[in-house]
């Protein structure tokens, strides 16, 4: 009995041993069906489908920014034109609307405010669109623009309901037409802007955060090419230049070039640089862009400066030589800075910190980083761009900032030439012929007299100047301008000749 017992015993044993070792083998198969997941999948999938019988509705949403906010959404812009347009049709049915200004002085454009509501009828089917916003985590974590996230601003949104019935006539049909109406809602209301980068630390004028890189304000600047004062041959140079730009898409994309071209405009101050900008912005149609460089702490700061401007823009940096230190002389300035910091290396406390120290807390720009700007691979995002740099000193640019296929276009801004003073003279006082023409053209030959002077001087200044009195009065300034140039000429030969003298008694 003994013996049977234990026999017994032995064998219920051996059976438990191989049922967990196979139970063993079986759970670790099954977490690597991961069961658990294929279970949940299924129960998903029924509960989707339970919910779609008591919820019809399907839904698209698109964000105001793409790319991690680097990029506002064209998607979300159109929308947002074609819901302008929505809004006002349907009257009522928006209880709290926000508004823009218009093109038309007394006009307001309208849209809805966060969470309203608006329907919209396409080809029998009827959609709501939802507009509202989430506001940002409050944590400490650095945001992309810098800063704590809980000061950057709520993140926008528009929600498209409709019924499953309609997924292809919405999804294939609804939304591309939403999005051309938008376009073309977009065209229609466009006012021309002039940008301004803000700081660094992402706050404007007003102390507060801003989602954009920009400011802008409404372009007015009246200046066209038809009252331009430049010598006529080159005007209708550039502007053929310009007109050949704009129409040039096809040819840039065959070709494998973005679509965007350099001006360097130089020449002394007065002579009309910023006004050219403002006149081929007028005669191109396009916004503005002026980048304040000394303000952009750091290349990738730069980087998404241009990636936030829009096609159809003229991005400017004025006075490029005066912004960094982007001349000639900085590799020299580099290398003094070098030696003298090794000669130095034991210099006394309270001396005098180099340069790159003294400028830490400023802008970090390298010409690398104004290089890659101007034709890099981040100047290919986007399309139809033109980048101007003005300058009154072309000599001390480097020249790898200028040489063609950056500032594809080079254009000297010269003195005021006699037909450009037919044309401020026409302009200004209304005459195209006057007995004083023949004295301002000699004068013109032998003085150096800017556009702007010139059109001071042709400025009435009370209600008793005529045209006699004006032109008068540019011809006693011109006959000044020329005595500083003879006195100028002779000032510099009397210099050579002492110089000769100089040499002689060496000898």
């Amino acid at each position: 009995m003994e013996a049977s017992g234990w026999s017994t015993s032995l064998s219920s044993g051996i059976v438990l041993s191989l049922v967990a070792v196979v139970w063993t083998m079986l759970w670790n198969n099954l977490q690597g069906l991961q069961l658990q997941q294929f279970v949940s999948r299924h129960l998903s999938r029924h509960a989707r489908r339970l919910a779609a019988i008591v919820d019809p509705y399907l839904t698209v949403t698109i964000a105001e920014y793409d790319g991690g906010r680097m990029k506002r959404s064209d998607a979300y812009k159109e929308v947002q034109a074609y819901l302008q347009r929505a809004t006002c049709a349907t009257g009522g049915g928006v209880r709290h609307l926000k508004a823009e200004t218009a093109k038309d002085v007394d006009a307001l454009v309208l849209s809805m405010g966060d969470n309203e509501e608006v329907a919209d009828a396409f080809r029998g089917a009827t959609v709501w669109w939802l507009a509202y916003s989430t506001p940002p985590r409050e944590d400490n974590a650095p945001s992309y623009w810098g800063g704590g996230r809980a000061a950057r601003a709520d993140r926008r949104f528009y929600r498209l309901f409709f019924l499953e019935r309609h997924r292809d006539l919405v999804l294939g049909e609804y939304l591309p037409h939403v999005r051309r109406e938008g376009r073309a809602v977009m065209v229609k209301n466009r006012q021309r802007k002039l940008f301004t980068n803000l700081s660094g630390d992402g706050y404007d004028a007003d102390g507060m955060w801003s989602e954009s890189v920009w400011s802008h304000v409404v372009f007015e600047h009246p200046k066209t090419f038809a009252t331009l004062a430049m010598d006529p041959a080159k005007k209708k140079e550039v502007i053929d230049d310009l007109d050949a730009f704009r129409k040039g898409k096809d040819y840039y994309a065959r070709v494998g070039k973005a679509w965007k071209r350099g001006y360097l405009l130089y020449g002394p101050p007065g002579t009309g640089k910023s006004t050219m900008i403002a006149a081929m912005a007028n005669h191109l149609d396009y916004d503005v862009y002026d980048i304040e460089l000394t303000s952009v702490r750091t290349n990738t700061d730069l980087r998404k400066l241009f990636i936030e401007t829009t096609s159809k823009s003229i991005i400017v940096i004025e006075d490029i030589d005066c912004s960094l230190d982007l001349t000639r002389a900085r590799k020299k300035k580099k290398k003094a800075n070098d030696d003298g910091q090794k000669n130095d290396g034991d210099k006394k406390d309270g001396a005098e910190p180099p340069d790159e120290e003294k400028d830490a807390g400023g802008s970090k720009v390298t010409l690398s980083g104004v290089l890659n700007f101007i034709d890099g691979l981040w100047s290919a995002c986007g399309g139809e761009r033109i980048i101007v740099f003005t300058t009154n000193h072309v000599e001390k640019l480097d020249p790898a900032l200028i040489r063609r296929g950056r500032m594809d276009k080079h254009i000297e801004m010269s003195y005021c030439c006699f037909e450009a003073f037919k044309l401020l003279a026409k302009v200004y006082l209304d005459v195209e012929s006057h007995h004083l023409f023949d004295a301002v053209e000699s004068l013109l030959r032998e003085a150096n007299m800017t556009p702007a002077d010139v059109a001071e001087n042709l400025t009435p200044k009370s209600v008793d100047d005529d045209a006699d009195s004006c032109l008068a009065e540019l011809v006693k300034e011109l006959e000044k301008a020329k005595k500083k140039v003879l006195a100028k000429k002779e000032g510099k030969g009397k210099d050579v000749a002492d110089g000769a003298d100089d040499d002689d008694d060496d000898e």
